[in-house]
């Protein structure tokens, strides 16, 4: 099989991930500020909480190595069958894949040294009380936020479970795009990137 990304560094270029309309991505330049936070090492135990395309998945394996293990969880099956198609098309084979509701599946998993937590259809807070009963000591969580009535309440979250070096980054990202009379700027959706570890 071709290699189809043969660098150690993060940053998958988005066009190579298979996408669909319906199931998002974690940009580019989000997902390398995101991993840089995570600070995984091989053999680390992650979850990718609203896994959606995969994209967090496939780059942090790569991180992680063989010795490493993911779970991506998702409760959209289209978004697992896409997260399943990137994991074959970068040749990806320490992730498990799990179908259904993250409250009620990381309770099963096995503890984790990082969590990263995505699109999760409004129950963000919820999430990250579960993920620390899950992180062992030491552990990282980092969470992808767009709106802000979650930040909010995931920053009450945290300080409630005495989450340490809590950390709160904005990224505003602009890509460049070709028109007829040169080159413009176009603005993506900010995102604000928690990160934290488990005391």
């Amino acid at each position: 099989m071709i290699q189809v990304w043969n660098f150690t560094t993060p940053g998958i270029p988005d066009d190579e991930f298979e996408r669909t309309e319906n199931v998002p991505i974690t940009k580019e330049e989000v997902r390398t500020i995101q991993l840089c936070k995570a600070r995984l090492k091989p053999g680390n135990i992650v979850y990718d909480v609203g896994c959606g395309s995969g994209s967090i998945s496939v780059e942090a394996s790569l991180q992680i190595q063989s010795t490493g293990k993911i779970y991506a969880i998702d409760y959209d099956q289209n978004a697992i069958n896409l997260t399943e198609k990137n994991l074959k098309k970068f040749d990806i084979s320490n992730v498990t894949l799990v179908f259904g509701n993250a409250i009620e599946k990381i309770s099963e998993l096995e503890l984790a040294d990082t969590i990263f937590v995505g699109g999760t259809g409004g129950d963000t807070q919820e999430i990250v009380e579960k993920s620390f009963m899950k992180l062992k000591s030491g552990g990282r969580i980092v969470i992808g936020i767009i709106l802000i009535e979650t930040l909010y309440s995931v920053l009450k979250t945290m300080e409630n479970l005495d989450f340490k070096d809590v950390d709160i980054t904005q990224v505003t990202i602009s890509k460049s795009r070709k028109t007829s009379t040169g080159t413009m700027m176009l603005a993506r959706n900010p995102v604000t990137i928690i990160s934290a570890t488990k005391p």
